[in-house]
């Protein structure tokens, strides 16, 4: 029985391809641009991708927008704090009841995502060229399908541990840098009913969202992050003493 496609949604700040020539050259359609197309070349008819960017009105995440979303790929660095907290507790929300995410890069700084986890989400990083080896330490996981081990990205910023995240609910990647460092670039996390997974390569300063195995992962994530249950947000009802079946009503501090 065949799924109806996944509605995907990538968003990008698009602001260095505004300001920085050598960035416009790189990405010409956007860095949400390349990270769509690429992930559409894997995914095809399973999925059908849009697009939205940070200068749209209530940067394209309206709330018909995320109810027809089920997963939202996000890339952003230079702008997070333009983006405006009642879109941030919108997309929060959603994520909860459901909707899967897909956070990128240097994403790992956003306002939803360090909201999600709960902690600063800062690391080491240093923008020299570095070659960075990606590999795969959970090969049994759906999103390492068919990824090869390790990825070899011939340039690219380094992230480097300590990075300040929660403990992930599974490991998939680790890359290692020409500098010895090591990060954890590919985890994933479970917020509410929302299945989310950070992966760290992709950079504005060099062309990682034109190598086909990082669009590969990208696409991987987006078919394991697809919500397998109607959006819902996570309540947690009243009970009389006695009463284990039916609650009184009561939906907490989340209103869809």
């Amino acid at each position: 029985m065949s799924q109806a496609p996944i509605r995907v949604v990538v968003w990008g700040e698009n602001r260095h391809e505004q300001v920085e020539t050598s960035v416009a050259e790189r990405y010409p359609d956007g860095m949400h641009g390349a990270i769509a197309k690429g992930a559409g070349e894997w995914l095809g008819d399973k999925a059908v991708i849009t697009t939205h960017t940070l200068d749209e009105p209530e940067h394209g995440l309206t709330s018909d927008v995320l109810d027809a979303t089920d997963v939202l790929v996000w890339w952003g660095h230079a702008a997070h704090g333009d983006v405006a907290d009642e879109v941030v507790e919108r997309v929060h929300r959603h994520v909860l009841a459901g909707m899967g995410l897909i956070v990128l890069h240097s994403g790992h700084w956003s306002k939803i995502f360090t909201k999600l986890m709960g902690t600063t989400c800062t690391l080491r990083w240093r923008s020299e060229h570095d070659r960075e080896l990606v590999w795969t330490v959970n090969p049994q996981h759906p999103i390492a399908r068919g990824i090869p081990n390790p990825i070899v990205i011939p340039e690219q910023e380094m992230y480097g541990e300590y990075f300040d995240v929660p403990t992930p609910d599974e490991l998939v990647f680790i890359s290692g840098f020409t500098g010895g460092e090591v990060f954890r670039s590919g985890m994933t996390y479970r917020r509410g009913f929302g299945r989310i997974f950070y992966f760290s390569p992709g950079d504005q300063d060099f062309p990682v969202y034109h190598h086909p195995d990082v669009n590969h992962v990208i696409a991987n994530g987006i078919e394991w992050a697809r919500p397998d249950r109607e959006r819902e947000t996570p309540t947690l009802l009243r009970y009389d003493t006695d009463d284990f079946f039916n609650g009184q009503g009561y939906r907490g501090a989340f209103e869809r």
